[in-house]
């Protein structure tokens, strides 16, 4: 045994089960996290097998290890920096000739590998016999058989990686002998060997011949790395001699050494393959052949994906909401809880301590209200993931991206940036680097934005729980699909426009085959991508919480109105002595007494309220009987005590003035403030939106991050001493003065709102330059405000409700966008030069 922990990393391609497997052998030990300048998610965790501990680490899927995505540069930077002691290649059993050009590459990286054949029950269904010894012998590495999502193969495989970390079994120079050769590459070869023995000491830490292979593919990260370690002249000497290596094979054998390398390989496995399977006659179509036919149907196709839409959100929105009915008692009651720890609440101005930390508890409830709702989404999210149709959707949506300026490829980001809502921008725009052509590339960067990001979501369940309780499944549904709307027509906007002459390239997709998700894998990825939203929570959101509170204070009340209301509570004061006047209970409530008298009482108010059932009505009545024996006949007067009863008339009227003070002070306070004064300024220009000064501010707020708007909502609409209600309840106060149109107009408004500031600096880097952050930020801010003026200013004249207005901006989108997309002649004048996409359906 060893006293260091070894390092396993499992790499494989998508679809293979890679994921399945890492689960099976970490269980709940594992973490998420992103690789370090980068949001591609990194998850790592911790097994135990025979007293031995070891770190797995589950790499990006990819489909080989070259430097063309996001994906493959991580997991080879990762490989080669960490050089883990054991790579377990995940492959699909049923793919083998897709998936050995990613094990061969590890092999030329000197990686110590182990094959997993998994999905080997498909393999077997499809008459798929596998030699794992002629594997063996072929590759000089283990070969073990599993069925992840069954939970088949993981001793087997915790043996093996026993035997090849602990024991260190592995003869490195074995494996590479084993090797595809490259014959026409021995002269550039030899060429640079000579080039490089001077700086053989500097280079030692890369695999030597699979640098030698990456010099003559020009690849560019292995540049990049070179650069760190020579110098300037050093490699420009390299680069030259490559180049002229390049040459001269191109003009010897006509091909480049690029397609070579790869051809010499597909050969290397092709007879890999011949020796070690066999495969029985097919006996028709497969079953995933035969679902095809019916979900990639022309016709049927789109209803499918609408369907899929719409029954994502009428289960994970609308029941999902329901059970938000369950988990706010929870929450009420940690608020009653902390409440409980922090100082008592004055007569008229609570503690700083006081106020900042319900502040954060107020606004972290109101989002972790809605983790039920993630949690459905998310599990139907990775159902579809693993099932195999969210391949299927990108292939059905290319046909319309490619009429809007957009690629195939621009699918894979707006999935990230949430189509299914659940998603995040930052991720959708790092994923745009797999996109081949600069138009799409750039119009996907700016368009994703509109997607429905995990971080809408609680402002739209907010909005449509309150004013559309009855049409919460239509209401979902157009959020979900209006944001595609908007997106395609700003793509097709600015393909016509600032991004007009870049020349497109085809979409080439493989489907994986259709399978039958698995329970721990879906409940796995749910509570993960949840327990990621709920540390947002705790962090960014709370943080955001803190800013806003403070200026929301600042600069508070001038000492005459602080003075004003003093005397005003002083009456109310004198009056209760006056209706207490010998009553033997005005001895209790005294002085500093009668603070906590009334503090008492809204605790007792609130406790009531929340009680659900007789039997926990008489719970709380014995509790407070028990707190304080004294305080609780002015809230309970016991049968035939006269001035008990007087005594809780007379402090009901007295919390009622208090808290009628209390509410014009925060008023007062709240619009007096920085944000508050800043908000009122923004009046002029919004109130065509029928947005007040405090949807200005949480508008304002959600730009630092999107959850911000419901939490500042959720403080701004104020929680009465004695009530410890929902953001829905105090929201639904016609008092507020918001109506179903001014629901529809913010809904609008924030589904078409500026990105989130994460966002924005991710559009910095990714485009290079300043203008198309400026750009991502106006345009937006224009679009979103006048379509929401527009929704309310002519609902209003109209008088119509938000149902019908929001059901009268959706179709005029949808029908602007048939015009736009199905017109053939402004297609073929707007958009030279578009290239039709293509299919590789290997996988099916």
């Amino acid at each position: 045994m060893t006293n260091r922990t070894p390092l396993v990393a499992l790499s494989g391609q998508q679809n293979a089960g890679k994921s399945t497997l890492f689960n099976l052998l970490t269980g709940a030990r594992q973490h998420i996290a992103n690789y370090p300048g980068v949001t591609v998610d990194k998850k790592y965790g911790y097994f135990r097998h025979q007293g031995q501990s070891y770190q797995a680490v589950d790499l990006p899927g990819t489909y080989s290890l070259s430097s063309f995505s996001l994906e493959e540069r991580v997991a080879r930077d990762f490989l080669c920096a960490e050089k883990p002691d054991l790579v377990i290649n995940v492959v699909d059993a049923a793919n083998l000739k897709r998936s050995l050009h990613l094990t061969v590459q590890l092999l030329e990286m000197e990686c110590p590998t182990v094959l997993a054949l998994n999905m080997m029950d498909v393999a077997k269904k499809q008459g798929i016999a596998i030699d794992t010894e002629a594997l063996n012998q072929y590759l000089a590495i283990p070969v073990v058989t599993t069925v992840g999502r069954k939970g088949e193969g993981r001793e087997e495989l915790c043996n093996v990686i026993e035997a090849n970390t602990i024991k260190d079994s592995n003869d490195p120079q074995t494996t590479q002998d084993k090797l595809p050769e490259y014959p026409a590459l021995n002269e550039a070869m030899a060429v640079l060997d000579t080039a490089l023995a001077p700086l053989e000491a500097r280079i030692a830490e890369q695999p030597y011949r699979w640098l030698k292979l990456k010099m003559l593919e020009n690849d560019s990260q292995i540049y990049t790395k070179l650069a760190e370690i020579l110098s300037e002249s050093e490699l420009s000497i390299l680069r030259d001699i490559v180049t002229k290596q390049r040459s001269q094979f191109e003009q010897q054998h006509d091909t480049s050494i690029n397609d070579y390398i790869a051809a010499e390989r597909e050969a290397f496995i092709q007879a890999m393959l011949k020796a070690a399977v066999s495969v029985a006659p097919s006996k028709g179509p497969t079953l995933s052949q035969r679902i095809d036919k019916l979900v990639l149907n022309r016709v049927l196709a789109p209803i499918f994906l609408v369907l899929t839409v719409f029954m994502i959100y009428q289960l994970a929105i609308v029941q999902g909401y329901e059970l938000t009915n369950y988990t706010w008692p929870y929450l009420a009651s940690m608020r009653e809880l902390v409440a409980g720890l922090l100082p008592e609440a004055g007569f008229l101005f609570d503690p700083y301590t006081r106020s900042l930390g319900l502040w954060i508890v107020d606004s972290a409830n109101t989002l972790l209200n809605y983790v039920p709702i993630f949690l459905i989404l998310f599990a139907l999210i990775a159902i579809l993931e693993d099932s195999g149709y969210m391949a299927r959707i990108a292939f059905v949506v290319d046909k319309i991206l490619n009429r809007f300026g957009l690629h195939g490829q621009s699918t894979l980001p707006m999935i990230l940036s949430g189509v299914f809502a659940g998603g995040c921008a930052v991720p959708g725009i790092m994923a745009t680097k797999g996109i081949p052509d600069h138009r799409a590339r750039m119009a996907t960067i700016l368009t994703v934005p509109f997607m429905n990001c995990l971080a809408k979501v609680p402002l739209y369940t907010l909005l449509v729980g309150i004013f559309f309780e009855q049409d919460k499944a239509l209401m979902m549904f157009y959020i979900s699909t209006m944001t595609i709307i908007a997106a395609l027509l700003v793509a097709k906007l600015l393909s016509v426009t600032v991004l007009r002459g870049e020349e497109s390239a085809p979409f080439v997709i493989e489907l994986p085959r259709y399978n039958l998700p698995t329970v721990r894998a879906v409940l796995t990825r749910a509570f993960e991508r949840t327990w990621i939203y709920i540390k947002k929570v705790g962090t960014i959101v709370v943080a955001v919480s803190v800013v806003i509170f403070t200026l929301l204070q600042y600069p508070g009340l001038p000492q005459e109105r602080e003075t004003f209301y003093q005397q005003r509570a002083e009456q109310a004061v004198n009056t209760f002595n006056k209706k207490m006047k010998n009553n033997p209970y005005l001895e209790i409530a005294q002085g500093e007494r009668l603070v906590s008298l009334v503090n008492f009482y809204n605790d007792y108010k609130r406790a009531k309220l929340n009680a659900s059932g007789a039997e926990a009505s008489r719970a709380v009545n014995a509790t407070f009987e028990e707190r304080n024996p004294e305080f609780y006949p002015f809230v309970k007067a016991p049968k035939g005590d006269k001035n008990a009863k007087k005594a809780n008339r007379a402090l009901r009227k007295l919390v009622s003035a208090r808290k009628s003070i209390r509410r014009e002070i925060k008023e007062e306070r709240l619009t007096n403030s920085v944000l508050g004064s800043i908000g009122r300024s923004l009046e002029p220009a919004t109130q065509f939106a029928g947005f007040d000064w405090k949807i200005n501010v949480a508008l304002l707020s959600s730009f630092a991050a999107r959850e911000s708007s419901v939490a500042t909502l959720g403080v701004l609409f104020q929680q009465e001493d004695d009530q410890n209600n929902t953001l829905e309840k105090r929201m639904g106060d016609q008092s507020n003065n918001i109506t179903s149109l001014t629901a529809v107009a913010m809904i609008l408004f924030f589904a078409l709102y500026p990105p989130c500031l994460a966002t924005t600096i991710m559009v910095k880097v990714q485009t290079g330059q300043y203008r198309w952050m400026l750009l991502a930020l106006i345009f937006p801010t224009a679009l979103g405000l006048g379509v929401a003026s527009t929704t309310y200013t002519l609902g209003m004249a109209l008088g119509v409700s938000g149902i019908t207005m929001m059901s009268g901006a959706y179709f005029s989108g949808l029908a602007l966008l048939l015009i736009v997309g199905f017109y053939p002649a402004l297609k073929h004048k707007l958009m030279p030069g578009s290239t039709p996409s293509a299919l590789s359906n290997h996988g099916v």
